[in-house]
């Protein structure tokens, strides 16, 4: 069985430095017995500070550029559970997904944002760990004015 590091590879995956959360009053990953709650994430550049563009989803960034930032998050999200866990074998199962989108007024294509984050954990992680529930929302703002911001929980491998 392939591990997730050589999965990485094959999918010319290269993962960035957790967010950067210096000036921040919370972890990004809290575990709880054999759960996994990941704070929310924003697409980070690969030195895990905020990543450009800016903007909301349907006015200055568009669907298809969103869905890549999606992944962008979601990248960060498998960043922090590989640092926290040391390895990104230990996840026994995506558990849930929640997105959300910083939308201009009107846009209402947000699962279609959110796939590039759940997209991306299936590739990597494919179906039989990857599968998980998922919300996508839409919001007026989100922190920094980024475009999309991802939490997660995962069941880990003791």
């Amino acid at each position: 069985m392939m591990s997730i590091d050589d999965r990485l590879i094959e999918l010319s995956i290269d993962l960035p430095s957790p967010m950067n959360t210096a000036k921040l009053p919370f972890q990004l990953a809290k575990i709880d017995g054999t759960t996994m709650f990941l704070a929310g994430h924003v697409p980070t550049d690969q030195n895990g500070n905020v990543a450009k563009p800016l903007g909301k989803v349907g006015d200055e960034i568009s669907p298809e550029e969103a869905y890549q930032i999606a992944r962008q998050a979601a990248l960060g999200l498998l960043a922090t559970i590989k640092q926290t866990l040391g390895g990104l074998d230990r996840v026994a199962s995506w558990l849930h997904l929640f997105g959300m989108v910083n939308v201009a007024s009107g846009f209402n294509a947000i699962p279609p944002v959110i796939n590039g984050a759940s997209d991306l954990i299936l590739e990597v992680f494919g179906p039989e760990v990857g599968s998980h529930t998922r919300s996508a929302v839409g919001m007026a703002e989100l922190p920094f004015g980024v475009p999309v911001e991802l939490e997660a929980q995962i069941k880990i491998k003791l």
